[in-house]
């Protein structure tokens, strides 16, 4: 079974670029970003602070999150039997994933579900911030995707747009996701980090499609496609 990683920081475009490959290679696409929004909107409901150990353990023991291919190819995530799929991307969840995904027990626990998610699979393309260095180190093939501040903020206020998931500014953005870089840097398990094998992209002048080629003719070197 061949492991793809993609690794990087909010809005770099890992999540599009990771489910393109996944479709173009015929292998399996998973979301870990999803997984850690599941739980940041589980703990919302509850109000359940991160501080808030013993309650978390409980709501970490009974919750499950996977995931649903529609025809078309959109991914539907699910929170034990709801569909949670647009509710994980409101302003509320992206102002506090970043601190539920610090918290050890929460990253323990979606480790463990994100490799059993791989089960028997031929092939995986799986995007988050520890794939490479953390959840499958041997991986197959690592990627990191960068692009800067300003770009990224852009894409995601387009993207929420273009969906109507939100109301916050270009500026705003652009301070949130300056403040969750920091955040995903410096939390004390598994930082957002390059690991030390991963070949760098930096979209921010790039196309979707200049990223996906420029990595397909680098899975083609590396003998993982043809």
């Amino acid at each position: 079974m061949a492991i793809i990683a993609i690794d990087g920081p909010a809005s770099s475009g890992k999540s599009t670029i990771a489910k393109r490959l996944a479709q173009r290679l015929g292998y399996i696409y998973i979301d870990t970003g999803a997984m850690y929004r599941a739980v940041t909107k589980a703990a919302l409901d509850q109000n359940i602070t991160v501080d808030d150990n013993q309650t978390l353990n409980d709501l970490l023991s009974a919750i499950r999150i996977r995931f649903e291919q529609t025809d078309t190819g959109e991914q539907r995530v699910f929170l034990n039997d709801t569909e949670v799929t647009r509710d994980i991307r409101s302003d509320e969840v992206s102002a506090n994933v970043s601190a539920i995904s610090a918290v050890p027990r929460v990253r323990e626990v979606m480790v463990e579900q994100q490799r059993e998610l791989v089960g028997e699979a031929t092939g995986v393309v799986m995007d988050g911030r520890d794939i490479g260095t953390v959840v499958f180190p041997d991986a197959d093939m690592k990627f990191f995707l960068v692009a800067s501040v300003e770009e990224r903020a852009r894409r995601r206020y387009e993207e929420n747009q273009a969906k109507g998931l939100s109301d916050q500014s270009l500026e705003g953005l652009e301070k949130a996701i300056a403040q969750r870089d920091y955040l995903d840097t410096h939390r004390e398990m598994s930082p957002l980090k390059p690991a030390e094998d991963a070949v760098r992209i930096d979209s921010t002048a790039l196309t979707i499609d200049d990223v996906e080629a420029q990595m397909v003719e680098i899975l083609k070197k590396h003998k993982i496609t043809r």
